[in-house]
């Protein structure tokens, strides 16, 4: 679906943690450049704004930036979708319909959910980023376009890569300049600058009086490891500012999951005398098991590599997820 340069929100980027102004950095430095840019990140980070900061700070601001989910996309239309097609080109061909590159000339094409596209679109996308060119379905005609390419998924594409799901040439042609984006609960510093933005935009989206949380309030939001990432967190702070009718939201107007998440937290220890091997057994598979099932970030937080991970894995007979 193409959608317009202007509708995004700021307030997702937003934060005084080294990290996000890290991307923040980057993404304007990348974006005066034309180089393919893949961001990479958990769903509800921001991965869109990115894009779009990358296409507004570029030569390519006045041109259009055309959104295409790639997960949406039937493997038998990819074709269609992308390239375009010809009248006639087949039965419900009634007319000739311009691509999402066409669509995009001069301006940036954003691909999200990219590590989703089927064998057939990695085959397809990867010919026209080799060859710059492409064929409508069902024209003969050569078509050369200007298009800068911004890519972005939720998936670990080196892994994908490994396991044979995911095409390695094209892998190497996206990942040129990749832009990581660290989930919410790895920069919970950002927390009371977001929730004072977002509590300020929807009391003004709402008509609200002026809200806040409470102190206890805060402390648990900062806490709470929150899954689905900032766009969890704006969804929750709208919901409260709508439902709360007091000037201070405290911690009994949360949701139960928040408010609850202390209590339901597991606890991890050993008991004297334990062999190290068996202690580290029990940390790799608590972290797997309570941090992050993704283990490119538990080998990180452990401060192992990958493949140490993975021989440890094997070693001690891990299984999870």
């Amino acid at each position: 679906m193409t959608r317009t340069p202007e509708r995004r929100d700021p307030l997702l980027l937003m934060g005084e943690s080294a990290t996000i102004r890290r991307v923040q950095a980057m993404a304007e430095g990348v974006a005066a450049t034309d180089v393919t840019v893949l961001i990479e990140g958990e769903s509800g980070t921001g991965k869109e704004l990115v894009a779009r900061t990358i296409h507004r700070h570029s030569a390519r601001a006045a041109k259009p930036f055309i959104f295409v989910n790639c997960a949406a996309l039937p493997e038998q239309l990819v074709e269609a979708e992308l390239f375009g097609y010809r009248k006639g080109a087949f039965t419900d061909a009634r007319a000739d319909k311009l691509g999402r590159f066409q669509l995009a000339d001069g301006g940036t094409l954003f691909l999200d959910e990219i590590g989703d596209l089927s064998p057939k679109g990695q085959g397809d996308l990867l010919r026209v980023l080799e060859d710059g060119a492409f064929r409508m379905v069902g024209g003969t005609e050569l078509i050369r376009v200007d298009v800068r390419i911004v890519a972005a998924t939720n998936k670990d594409l080196r892994e994908a890569v490994a396991a044979g799901r995911y095409r390695e040439d094209l892998f190497y042609r996206l990942h040129v300049v990749p832009i990581k984006i660290p989930p919410l609960r790895e920069r919970s510093e950002d927390i009371p600058v977001l929730v004072e933005a977002f509590v300020a935009q929807f009391c003004a989206k709402h008509r609200r009086r002026l809200k806040r949380l409470a102190p206890e309030a805060m402390r648990l939001c900062q806490r709470f490891p929150w899954p689905g990432n900032v766009r969890q967190l704006r969804n929750v702070l709208e919901h409260l500012v709508v439902t709360t009718p007091a000037a201070a939201i405290g911690p009994d107007d949360l949701p139960d999951y928040v408010r609850g998440h202390e209590h339901h937290s597991p606890e991890f220890s050993l008991r004297p005398g334990v062999t190290i091997a068996e202690a580290e057994r029990l940390l790799i598979e608590q972290t797997l098991r309570h941090v992050t099932t993704r283990r490119h970030e538990a080998a990180r937080l452990l401060g192992i590599s990958r493949r140490t991970l993975q021989y440890k894995l094997r070693r001690y007979g891990i299984r999870v997820g």
